[in-house]
C-alpha cells in the first residue's frame, strides 16, 4: 500500500539514512520481495530468502511496523518461517517511535540471522524506524552478516529515495509520484512493488526522467531480487523482476514543466528479468542464465 505523507525521517539528515551505514561492504545479504509472495504452498521466495541466513543463526526478526494488521501478518509469518526451519521467530509489532527504542525488541533485532520486513505503508515505517536505536540495530546485523529482507513497503523503503504516493493512472505527469528518504541499505535503485499487478511502469519512468543515475526495480508480485556483493542482483521467484533504466535517456520535458503537466521522454531501456536472470547494476546490462550463473560462482564471499 502506498500511503499518507507523513513526516519521514528527518533526522537521517540531508543524504538520507544510508550515511549510517558503514563504509565497508556489508557480510550480509539484502533481498527486496514485491509482495503477495506464497507463504502456503512451497514458498519459493521465502525460502531463497532463509537459505541466506547464516549457517550459526536460524532466529528470525519478523518486523511489522507497516503493517495496519500486525495480529493476522506477525502469525502467518511466524508459521512459514518456522516449517523452513527457523530456531526461534521474534514477531516485533513496533508501532511508534518509543518502541522503536526498547532495549528488548532491540536484542530481538541483535539476536537475528534474518532480519523481515513486512508490507503496509512504507512511510510508517521510516517514520517510526528513523534515527531509532531499532534501525541501528538491523544496520548493524547486517554489516554483520544477517539477512535484511523486506516485501511490498518493506521492500520499497529499502532503498536511500523511495516512492511513498503517487497513482499509476496518474503518473508521468510531473509531481505525481512522491519520493522521500528511505532506510538506506541500498543507494542506487528505486524500489516499487507489486509493479505488473498494479500497472506500475509509469511511476518508475517518472522517477527515471526527474534523476536518470537511479535505476527502477519494478517488483512484480511473488518475486524479488537479492543484492549480490560485487553490483549485481539475482532474480528470484515464479513472478517478473522489471528494470527500467533511464540512464541514457535522450530528451525530456519534465525540467520545463509545471506540476501536473504531461511528461514526455526519449529512450527508456527496460529488461524483464525471471529467476535465473539477473542485472549488472554497475555496468547496467542484462545478465542471462550462462552469465548470472558464472558470476554467482565468482562473486565474493558473505
Amino acid at each position: 500500500m502506498d500511503s499518507n505523507n507523513v513526516d519521514p525521517a528527518a533526522d537521517t539528515g540531508p543524504t538520507g539514512a544510508s550515511q549510517n551505514l558503514s563504509h565497508d561492504a556489508p557480510k550480509g545479504t539484502l533481498i527486496a520481495i514485491g509482495g503477495a509472495e506464497d507463504k502456503t504452498s512451497n514458498l519459493e521466495v521465502l525460502t531463497r530468502v532463509f537459505a541466506y541466513a547464516p549457517a550459526d543463526n536460524k532466529t528470525v526478526a519478523v518486523i511489522a511496523t507497516a503493517s495496519q494488521i500486525p495480529e493476522e501478518v506477525l502469525p502467518a509469518y511466524e508459521q512459514v518461517f518456522k516449517r523452513l526451519g527457523a530456531t526461534h521467530v521474534h514477531s516485533l509489532d513496533v508501532q511508534d517511535r518509543k518502541a522503536a527504542k526498547d532495549p528488548k525488541t532491540c536484542e530481538a533485532v541483535q539476536s537475528a540471522g534474518v532480519i523481515f520486513f513486512t508490507g503496509g505503508d512504507q512511510m510508517r515505517l521510516t517514520h517510526v524506524l528513523g534515527g531509532s536505536p531499532l534501525l541501528q540495530a538491523v544496520r548493524a546485523r547486517y554489516q554483520e552478516g544477517a539477512v535484511v529482507a523486506g516485501t511490498s513497503a518493506g521492500a520499497v523503503a529499502l532503498s536511500s529515495t523511495m516512492i511513498y504516493n503517487g497513482h499509476a493512472a496518474d503518473a508521468l505527469r510531473k509531481g505525481a509520484v512522491k519520493m522521500s528518504n528511505g532506510l538506506g541499505f541500498v543507494d542506487d535503485v528505486v524500489i516499487d512493488s507489486h509493479f505488473l499487478e498494479r500497472g506500475r511502469f509509469t511511476r518508475l519512468m517518472e522517477v527515471g526522467a526527474t534523476n536518470p543515475e537511479y535505476l527502477g526495480f519494478g517488483l512484480g508480485e511473488d518475486a524479488g531480487v537479492i543484492f549480490h556483493n560485487g553490483g549485481f542482483v539475482e532474480a528470484i521467484g515464479p513472478g517478473h523482476v522489471v528494470i527500467v533504466d533511464s540512464h541514457d535517456m535522450g530528451s525530456s520535458n519534465v525540467a520545463d514543466l509545471e506540476d501536473g503537466q504531461p511528461v514526455a521522454v526519449e529512450n527508456v531501456v527496460m529488461h524483464a528479468l525471471i529467476a535465473g536472470h539477473g542485472y549488472d547494476r554497475t555496468t547496467r546490462t542484462y545478465l542471462g542464465t550462462d552469465t548470472l550463473a558464472q558470476r554467482l560462482r565468482e562473486r565474493t564471499p558473505v
